[in-house]
């Protein structure tokens, strides 16, 4: 089976630019609080979650949003209006409470644009546009939805993705076996998919996915980064949190808080320790600010028997004290102690730590900086999309510190004053 036109099965040339919320449903599942308002218009620390959605798309270079509703419409239409207020052209299709997603993009159809994303409105994902696009472009489909690799356990899976990308299984009711990862919509879908939608309505993931997946033309973006959500009512509390948006540095320990061994090398005891001028007062500098500090430090000499799991943690353990001494309380300390040819997740380059400080701490971490000394830092921290800053011996962990918050001062001012 094919797409139902010359060019379905072609991706799109250009990234999209405009993006479409399904945002019409009851929130049965919310009530009270959907009791007069639709559940995008909870609200966290004062703004509703849709805007938290909104202002992202707008950073991540969309141009316009197209708002499918129902429920409440006019609750979603007086607050945002047409989006000038939020530097986005926003737009609107209303139709029924009872009308499900198939009907609300089928009457929207002729104001999709050939390439665009769609949203469920109850999902807050960070997501890369850019990287995204690059994994469309490369994988080469006309639809590519995101999907949470649910290693944690946090939700039911819904699919299976093969490791070359393409999605092998969708399942919405997630009882198939062989699952593995939810998928959580941002999907980059051309205009031509649609031709896939049905005449009676239905449930628009339900109706097209598994089509598209006995094609062979549904790719999957898989992401470890948690998304958060206002489908139920017991992830408020980790939304609630993850929108408060408190800064977070993630820290390498050797060579940034202390003094690094020679390669091959490891501070086995606490005579080996040396802070690193300047590092306690950037820590307290830092914690002042409001600051989570989380060290994220390769540990292979546990592995390879220089040292046991119990030395590595008294080291860590009189760290953490002699740094909340000074004022500089670090939050958590996450160590790989495998050994270099282990093939683990969790050893830096590979971002397996930081996802877990991720999941942990409930923080975004495209909003996230970290601060290593050598490549595997800064691989890790394109990996989970954070910021990286490098410290060297000329430009230790202070001078780095006053830099950053000279510039996130800076960036708060202006905030502020629009």
């Amino acid at each position: 089976m094919v797409i139902a036109t010359t060019t379905g099965n072609e991706p799109a040339r250009e990234r999209p630019r405009q993006a479409v919320i399904l945002a019409g449903g009851r929130g049965e599942r919310m009530r009270p609080l959907t009791d007069d308002r639709p559940k995008p218009m909870i609200e966290f620390h004062g703004r509703p979650f849709l805007a938290y959605m909104i202002e992202m798309l707008r950073d991540a270079g969309f141009e316009s949003v197209l708002l499918l509703l129902g429920y409440r419409a006019d609750v979603i239409q007086d607050y945002f209006g047409d989006g000038s207020k939020f530097g986005i052209d926003i737009e609107y299709s209303v139709s029924a409470p009872e009308d499900l997603t198939v009907r609300r993009i089928q009457l929207a159809r002729d104001r999709i644009e050939s390439a665009f994303m769609l949203l469920y409105c109850d999902n807050y994902w960070p997501m890369r546009i850019d990287h995204m696009w690059s994994h469309y472009r490369a994988v080469g489909k006309p639809a590519m939805i995101t999907v949470y690799r649910n290693a944690d356990g946090y939700t039911k899976d819904s699919v299976k993705v093969h490791p070359c990308g393409n999605v092998e299984i969708f399942d919405r009711s997630r009882t198939k076996p062989g699952l593995s990862g939810v998928e959580i919509s941002y999907a980059i879908l051309t205009r031509a998919v649609l031709d896939l939608l049905p005449d009676e309505d239905a449930l628009f993931e339900e109706a097209v996915y598994p089509r598209l997946v006995e094609s062979g033309q549904l790719s999957a973006y898989v992401s470890d980064h948690r998304y958060y959500s206002v489908g139920s009512m017991h992830r408020l509390p980790l939304t609630e949190e993850f929108l408060a948006r408190r800064p977070v540095a993630l820290l390498d320990r050797d060579g940034v808080l202390n003094r690094k061994p020679p390669r091959a090398e490891y501070v086995r005891n606490w005579d080996e320790f040396e802070w690193l001028p300047g590092a306690k007062t950037a820590l307290a500098q830092l914690k002042s600010a409001g600051y989570r500090l989380i060290v994220i430090s390769n540990q292979a000499g546990v592995a390879r028997g220089a040292m046991t799991q119990a030395d590595l943690e008294a080291v860590n353990g009189r760290m953490m004290a002699e740094a909340a001494e000074e004022g500089g309380e670090i939050d958590a300390i996450y160590t790989c102690t495998h050994g270099w040819e282990e093939g683990c997740e969790c050893r830096k380059p590979r971002a397996g730590l930081l996802f877990q400080a991720q999941r942990d701490f409930s923080f975004d971490l495209t909003r996230a900086v970290f601060v290593g000394d050598d490549e595997r830092d800064a691989a890790a921290a394109d990996a989970a999309g954070c910021g990286f800053l490098r410290a060297s011996e000329k430009t230790g962990l202070q001078e780095l510190t006053e830099n950053l918050l000279g510039v996130r001062g800076r960036q708060l001012s202006c905030a502020h004053s629009n």
